[in-house]
């Protein structure tokens, strides 16, 4: 689960909204019968800049997906992402069904020089995956997966979500790590990281990518891995959507039973130092089986909050209670959901069926340890408000993340123990200002515990500065491979790695 979703669900009785479309609506298809009007549109500069209805024609010609423009049955639900403070009208959205559809569709970008959103699950909390009067890739008609049980591989086309992966590699008793919420896109949670259940035991997702095809900002489709193009399968694997579409991962599978020890654990809020007391103590040395990850919620209304732990015990049944044994020291909670359980029912546990319905604020940053002063900064800075939901995770890292070395990957937080989020989120409709403004001054006595920033979560307005120090001493190779692949910057809505050629 990602955390930030966590408190959504217990929101959905008093939050409950609807997103009406703003009128009639009526699909663009293929062998268009008639050519649109013009198109007002923007370049990746910002540029105003018109789109000859007669070019848009022919590209609607020669896709086997959909090509949606405003007014169109399906334009509303495509332009929109989860968190709907973003509310951005692309001058056109293709849909495609295969590679070379985003092929086609990259091409056309490039040669009108239009801002460029790709969406796969729609998650990015800065809202790169839509934009206005730009073109948006929406990759939810381009979804697949492959199993090969013998090889132990996974091939997963680029619109793919996790809980397709979860749900046809456990049914042969394997499984990647992949996430926390099973409606996310592979896309950007794999190119960006991948954290998850099962990280500590076998990596992050994107240390079990053997293979991707790539296409890139001149419209070709590469294949990368570390036997072709290996500086573009370096630069995927924590660049982010930084040097083209993902159409195509192959993932590394791993044998893990299906039953799984995991839920939730919590205790009362008046206790959150001591529950801060146990992570940094045990977090660091649990067993690598062991998804340990803090949890701080405040519900809107007047329910208590709480603090305490969201597990997931992949290893032997025999040896759950062993690895559980520090969270029980704690005492008797107020909650107890551990069981066993189905690991891809587990996976499915933070969905969400209406997250639209909520406004949503997320920062956040890695950490090497909880010290004194971090745990004085949460203790003293979080405030529930009857009016919102108010969160707090420590999604854990270390075991396998850790042992690969920095210069293996583009990712570079190798050494760290934890990403720590805040998150806020409000019924939508509700002036958000208040609610954003104590998450960022909270975050302002938080952040000098914390060094660098999980680009999957980054939110919006993050400096180009910030961005270059976050990737380490990665950040030079990465400008290289930008300046192979992507020298125009097409790819610009992303945690974005600026070219200098």
């Amino acid at each position: 689960m990602k955390r930030r979703t966590f408190f959504r669900s217990s929101l959905a009785a008093v939050a409950a909204a609807s997103i009406p479309h703003r009128r009639p609506l009526q699909a663009l298809a293929r062998g268009l019968a008639q050519v649109p009007p013009d198109l007002d549109a923007v370049t990746g500069a910002g540029a105003e800049i018109t789109v000859r209805g007669r070019d848009v024609a022919d590209l609607a010609a020669g896709l086997r997906g959909r090509l949606l423009l405003a007014g169109d049955d399906g334009y509303d639900t495509a332009r929109r992402i989860l968190n709907p403070s973003f509310d951005k009208y692309p001058a056109l959205v293709v849909q495609p069904t295969g590679a070379a559809d985003v092929m086609r569709a990259v091409d056309f970008a490039r040669a009108h020089d239009l801002l460029l959103a790709v969406k796969c699950g729609g998650h990015s909390f800065g809202g790169t995956s839509t934009c206005d009067k730009g073109m948006q890739i929406d990759l939810s008609l381009f979804r697949d997966v492959r199993v090969d049980p013998v090889a132990r591989k996974a091939r997963v086309a680029g619109g793919t979500l996790l809980g397709d992966l979860d749900h046809e590699a456990m049914a042969h008793g394997l499984v990647t790590p992949m996430g926390t919420v099973s409606h996310t896109g592979v896309g950007g949670l794999t190119t960006g990281g991948g954290f998850g259940r099962v990280a500590r035991r076998f990596g992050l997702a994107l240390d079990n990518v053997t293979s991707v095809d790539v296409v890139a900002a001149d419209g070709k489709l590469h294949r990368a891995s570390a036997a072709e193009n290996q500086d573009l399968y370096w630069g995927v694997r924590g660049g982010g959507g930084n040097f083209g579409v993902v159409t195509s991962f192959e993932f590394q599978l791993h044998p893990m039973e299906r039953q799984v020890v995991a839920g939730v654990i919590f205790f009362p809020l008046a206790r959150l130092r001591d529950v801060l007391e146990v992570y940094a103590e045990y977090g660091p040395r649990a067993p690598d089986e062991l998804y340990l990850d803090l949890l701080v919620i405040k519900e809107p209304g007047d329910a208590p909050g709480v603090a305490g732990f969201q597990v997931c015990y992949t290893g032997p049944e025999a040896r759950a209670e062993r690895a559980l044994a520090p969270l029980r020291a704690l005492g008797t909670p107020m909650v107890d959901g551990i069981a066993r359980m189905d690991y891809v029912a587990v996976q499915r546990s933070g969905d969400v069926s209406d997250p639209r319905a909520l406004g949503s604020y997320l920062t956040g940053g890695f950490f090497p340890e909880v010290t004194q002063g971090l745990m004085d900064a949460l203790v003293n800075g979080f405030q529930g408000d009857p009016r919102r939901a108010t969160v707090v995770f420590m999604q854990p890292s270390g075991g396998a993340i850790n042992r690969v070395p920095v210069d293996d990957t583009a990712f570079p937080h190798r050494s760290e123990m934890a990403n720590l989020g805040i998150n806020t989120g409000w019924p939508f409709g509700q002036d958000p200002q208040p609610h954003m403004d104590y998450a960022r001054a909270f975050w302002r006595e938080v952040q000098p515990h914390t060094r660098g920033f999980y680009t999957v979560d980054v939110p919006e307005g993050t400096t180009d500065e910030s961005v270059n120090r976050n990737y380490r001493e990665n950040f030079r190779r990465l400008v290289q491979i930008k300046n192979r692949y992507d020298p125009g910057n097409l790819f610009r809505l992303n945690t974005n790695v600026q070219p200098t050629v």
